[in-house]
């Protein structure tokens, strides 16, 4: 009688990826308590995001293959470490110095922590339900990136430290649940890794990546100026109206994912950017506040089933060096959020032309990802 087949434990993958952007977020809603915390002004309190992101995006290009060293499951382990160091570091600082500090090795951390689960993801998960696992990854991003600034300000109300002595903790369980990839484990030597990331799919995902992080955070920043513009709402209404963007990608990642294993990824990832762009042209033309909350949703909905199809065919692109591809296509994608704030020169001569030429660029990722063939490719090692 056969036995059954042990499958593996997903879900400390999962909540590794709402920690990432959560991390990232938390400080948003907490300046005022920041600066008088550590003594600061609001500015040097507001670059703390900064310190952050500028060691997590730096990093993120090079963080999957230097992992092969190590393997990924290892890396991951060693890196949750590191960010509850860091996040320690933050919870005593009194000083915005050390405190900036902390916030620099965190984000050093999680560039060794989100490339490197979605490879794993790709990995673990049964072939047939590999869409459904990165997207349920998805989910929990949009979940950590939708709840952040909320759970931060709850936190700051109280005090700000408790985010981070939270944040210290949850990092600390990752580490010890974090499941070993076994077999699949590799520490093969870095030399000869990079090469294979010069291949054009991965091109195009990576291109595609970056048009649609570049909407998302195009729609997110105008949707708040039209909210306060045009509808005269407060800085904690405007912030309900962009979280309907992350709630409604928290809601539909998995199912988003189900459809890609059913449909096919190009098929689906490409009709969601399709209404990512549509949904965020009309976004700032919207006259009445129900439809920007409804459109601000609907591109939620659409970038998480595109984070599907791109963190899917990152991992299959390369398949000498899956990590590495991930990291790669991260790298170009956040890329996307640094350029982003040039849609505010257009918003101020025209809100209207700015959702426009957002929409444009994400359906310039639909003709990317869908142009020339969809080779057929193995598997990442382990398959």
């Amino acid at each position: 009688m056969p036995q059954p087949t042990t499958q593996p434990r997903l879900w400390p993958l999962y909540a590794g990826g709402f920690l990432g952007p959560f991390g990232g977020a938390m400080v948003t809603t907490m300046l005022p308590e920041l600066s008088s915390g550590l003594h600061t002004s609001t500015a040097t309190a507001a670059s703390a995001l900064t310190w952050y992101m500028v060691p997590f995006a730096g990093l993120m290009v090079v963080s999957g293959t230097i992992a092969a060293r190590w393997g990924e499951a290892q890396t991951v382990r060693r890196a949750y470490v590191l960010y509850a160091a860091a996040s320690a570091v933050c919870v005593v600082a009194s000083s915005s110095g050390p405190f900036l500090l902390g916030r620099a090795l965190q984000g050093a951390a999680n560039a060794f922590t989100t490339p490197l689960l979605i490879s794993m993801i790709a990995a673990l998960a049964p072939h047939e339900r590999m869409g459904r696992s990165l997207g349920t990854y998805a989910s929990m991003q949009g979940a950590g990136q939708a709840f952040a600034p909320l759970i931060g300000g709850a936190a700051a109300g109280w005090d700000y430290r408790i985010a981070f002595g939270a944040s210290a903790l949850a990092a600390l369980v990752l580490a010890v649940v974090t499941p070993s990839m076994g077999r699949r484990e590799t520490t093969r030597p870095v030399a000869g890794r990079w090469g294979a990331l010069l291949n054009r799919r991965l091109g195009q995902v990576a291109g595609t990546a970056f048009t649609m992080q570049f909407a998302s955070t195009g729609l997110m920043l105008l949707a708040a100026l039209v909210a306060s513009d045009r509808f005269g709402l407060s800085p904690a209404e405007r912030g309900l109206v962009v979280a309907a963007f992350g709630v409604a990608g928290l809601l539909t990642g998995t199912a988003s994912g189900h459809l890609a294993d059913r449909l096919g990824l190009i098929r689906v990832g490409g009709s969601a950017l399709v209404l990512l762009g549509v949904s965020t042209g009309f976004a700032t033309d919207a006259r009445w506040l129900w439809l920007l909350v409804v459109l601000t949703a609907l591109a939620g909905v659409a970038a998480t089933a595109v984070r599907v199809l791109t963190q899917t065919l990152g991992v299959r692109s390369t398949p000498a060096n899956p990590s590495g591809a991930m990291s790669a296509t991260l790298a170009v994608q956040f890329l996307g959020t640094a350029v982003a704030p040039v849609l505010l020169a257009i918003y101020d001569a025209s809100a209207f032309l700015a959702g426009l030429a957002t929409g444009l660029v994400a359906l310039l990722g639909a003709v990317l990802i869908t142009s020339g063939r969809d080779e057929a490719v193995p598997r990442p090692r382990g398959h």
